[in-house]
């Protein structure tokens, strides 16, 4: 399929025939000419066809704040559609407290949550800094690396790896099972039919099958697979835990690994903001949040009406699907003061809709900004030069904004 090439080009097109959710435009990342536009005509639009069947898009900020945050009318309930614009096939929905609406998505997200919160948290920030001191020791100077696979993957995955109790040496089938399952088949990647993807998730429930298992004989410890072992959850069939463990892995995984490579990849793209930081460290603290404002790594999310309801004037019908797209309500000029600018130092960085709303707000937030603000406290102290030596690869999809690779090198250090 031709796509438009210019920002013109898109503003030209019939406005019913924008179909926003079309891998290419964020592979290409032309994407938000067509945030843009509809921000500006048609904040909820309607799209009658697409790969995905109709669906509705929100696009605006506090209109996604408020659907988010209206969980009675705007359902993530499997049983309705769950939480992606694809459509789950009868019998395949993927159950996980993630796709339920609140009492029973309360009760799981509760037994999952421990060691995320803040007093764990504080406990792994050492784990961190010292694989942040490993891995950026391992790298070569003056020679080409990929930042996404040396330093991005490898920082999430084995702290993905230390929250589950992972094997680490075992820690990149964690990357490789979150990506069977959120790759899109379209993508030309490895994987591209479902029963190619089942197959390979069948390994990862086996894996942790075993795992849950040998822990459930032993006390409760503070990592996840323990927790889901002493647990009710340990009883679930086998698609409900897969689904739940795919969760976990992805929540864990792609949204900090996109973050640091996207982080990068936009002070290298705005060095005067590349030297504020450098000048005065202490932005980490506003940069962090900023980076994961601008890369908005999970695009979207997806709810459907339980009811007739009117938003922004506009009439939606019961079972609407209707796609809250997070990335154009980080753009929107409209609540957020020069939001097409990458800020360093933005007085306002908190304000963004990456981690949602509501009684769905993401469970890892305060790891991922850890993740990110020991990463960039070592860069910063370490003095490092990073350039591009290539042209990044961004995700072919439509629901994880990322990079495959981005070839970099450590010009100097000192």
């Amino acid at each position: 399929m031709n796509h438009p090439k210019t920002k013109a080009e898109v503003f030209d097109l019939p406005l019913e025939s924008l179909d926003v959710s079309q891998a290419e435009l964020f592979q290409n990342d032309t994407i938000g000419w067509y945030f843009e536009r509809l921000r500006n005509e048609a904040p909820v639009h309607y799209c009658a066809d697409s790969r995905f069947g109709p669906y509705w898009s929100v696009t605006r900020f506090h209109d996604i704040m408020a659907v988010d945050r209206d969980h009675q009318t705007f359902s993530s309930d499997a049983f309705n559609g769950g939480i992606q614009i694809v459509d789950f096939p009868p019998g395949m929905e993927r159950v996980n407290f993630i796709n339920m609406d609140p009492p029973e998505h309360d009760r799981q997200r509760a037994v999952v949550s421990p060691p995320l919160a803040p007093r764990s948290l504080a406990g792994l920030e050492d784990d961190i800094r010292r694989n942040v001191h490993e891995i950026l020791d391992s790298l070569p100077e003056g020679e080409s690396f990929d930042w996404v696979d040396c330093v991005s993957i490898e920082l999430t995955t084995r702290m993905l790896a230390t929250l589950f109790g992972f094997p680490m040496e075992d820690r990149r089938k964690l990357t490789w099972w979150s990506e069977v399952a959120s790759m899109d088949l379209k993508s030309g990647g490895a994987i591209t039919n479902e029963a190619q993807r089942l197959a390979e998730l069948g390994e990862c429930l086996a894996t942790f099958r075993a795992l849950l298992a040998e822990r459930s004989q032993s006390p409760p410890k503070n990592d996840l697979v323990s927790m889901l072992a002493h647990s009710e959850m340990i009883n679930m069939d086998d698609q409900r835990l897969l689904s739940t463990l795919i969760l976990l892995i992805i929540g864990g995984n792609d949204t900090t690994r996109n973050s640091i490579s996207g982080g990068l990849l936009a002070l290298l793209q705005n060095p005067q903001e590349y030297a504020k930081l450098r000048d005065d460290p202490q932005l980490v603290s506003s940069l962090v949040p900023e980076i994961i404002r601008w890369q908005t790594p999970l695009t979207s999310m997806r709810r459907t009406t339980t009811k007739a309801v009117t938003l922004a004037g506009v009439d939606l019908p019961t079972g609407a699907k209707v796609i809250m797209w997070y990335l154009s309500g980080n753009r929107d000029e409209s609540a957020i003061s020069e939001a097409q600018r990458f800020i360093v130092d933005r007085k306002t960085a908190r304000q963004h809709l990456s981690f949602g709303f509501g009684v769905h707000r993401c469970l890892g937030n305060r790891l991922a900004e850890m993740q990110l603000r020991v990463l960039w406290e070592e860069l910063l102290a370490r003095k490092l030069k990073v350039e591009l030596t290539g042209e990044p690869k961004r995700t072919y999809s439509n629901a994880v904004r990322g990079f495959t690779s981005m070839p970099v090198r450590i010009a100097s250090a000192g």
